[in-house]
């Protein structure tokens, strides 16, 4: 039996998400893996922060986020401002690293995981821009410390996008991929197709909590550009960063061009492609019509896809349905379970 403390920064929807996971998964890790856990600390950015050597009440911890309340009152001894702080502070095997991203620069996540491989926990992430920023670096400092730096959540949520080129498919080379990897904009797309302004489609998606207030990240494909870096950092080996991803997004897309792509049965969607070049990578995101013989074509509402084109395998496709809070939990719980598992 192993026992884990674990440090949470970000407890919004992904943080909470993952939190009622630990809970009804509490039994089968310890029955099926010989894992038994503590939520030690938990930092956010407007409802304070905890930290308890004895474990934290998850269920109080629930209940005080859902009411708007301060965390504070659950901490067993003063909590400090900052991540990198609460982290040095906090006694923990593992972080959960939860924080908003930046497409840019990937701060204050990268500092964030920094420290924690520094204090010897393996660090996971649902965070793109740490993978983008500072892939090789952190991957290097948790090799040398002995432990994991991982992050399955950041593209397509809990689907094995970077697991899967771990193990299953052992020399087996990527060529390339594409795929639709921002769920946004392909709920925005099909609405508009269904009769809705721009605006109506944006305004639903921010309404059911698919799109920020400020919806450019997504309409302005900074999302799927830093998934497209992301997926050819890792799996290809060619550093990305978003800026150097040709992109285009979704806002030239009007109702005259979505009335002439159903005339020819076809629909336009916000495609990602990478493919190698000799040593660097080509990518681009922007939109494209797709027909009916593509893969693409059905891929509706809040779902994914990604096709793979490796060396030995002409095509390998992954579908992910209605993604949520829900489902980059799962990533994150898969990660602590490998992570644990060595």
């Amino acid at each position: 039996m192993s026992h884990y403390d674990l440090a949470l920064i970000g407890f919004g929807n992904v943080g909470q998400a993952l939190a009622r996971l630990l809970l009804r998964k509490r039994a089968e890790l310890e029955a099926l893996y010989g894992i038994t856990f503590a939520v030690t600390g938990i930092a956010t950015g407007r409802h304070g922060s905890a930290i308890d050597r004895g474990g934290i009440d998850l269920e109080k911890a629930l209940a005080l986020a859902e009411q708007g309340q301060s965390l504070a009152v659950l901490s067993a001894q003063p909590a400090p401002g900052g991540g990198v702080n609460f982290i040095h502070t906090c006694p923990a095997e593992v972080l959960f690293e939860n924080s908003p991203v930046n497409t840019q620069t990937g701060q204050p996540a990268i500092s964030h995981l920094h420290a924690a491989l520094e204090e010897g926990m393996h660090a996971i992430t649902a965070n793109k821009g740490p993978v983008v920023h500072a892939y090789a670096e952190l991957r290097d400092l948790a090799q040398r410390h002995g432990r994991r730096f991982l992050f399955e959540s950041t593209v397509m949520d809990g689907a094995p996008i970077f697991s899967i080129f771990r193990e299953p498919l052992p020399a087996a080379n990527l060529r390339g991929f594409f795929g639709i990897l921002n769920s946004c904009t392909n709920l925005i797309l099909g609405r508009m197709d269904q009769g809705e302004t721009f605006d109506q489609a944006v305004a639903y998606a921010q309404s059911i909590g698919i799109a920020e207030t400020d919806p450019s990240a997504d309409v302005d494909g900074w999302d799927a550009s830093i998934k497209v870096a992301a997926l050819s950092t890792v799996l290809m080996g060619v550093a990305l960063t978003p800026q150097q991803v040709d992109r285009q997004g979704i806002r030239a897309i009007s109702p005259e061009m979505l009335a002439d792509a159903r005339q020819q049965g076809k629909r336009w969607k916000l495609v990602c492609r990478a493919v190698r070049d000799g040593q660097s990578v080509k990518s681009s995101v922007c939109p494209e019509l797709v027909g009916p013989d593509s893969p693409l074509y059905s891929i509706n509402g809040t779902s994914s896809y990604v096709q793979f084109e490796t060396d030995v395998l002409p095509g390998l496709g992954i579908v992910e349905n209605n993604p949520g809070p829900e489902t980059t939990a799962y990533g994150l719980l898969a990660d602590f379970i490998n992570a644990a598992r060595g």
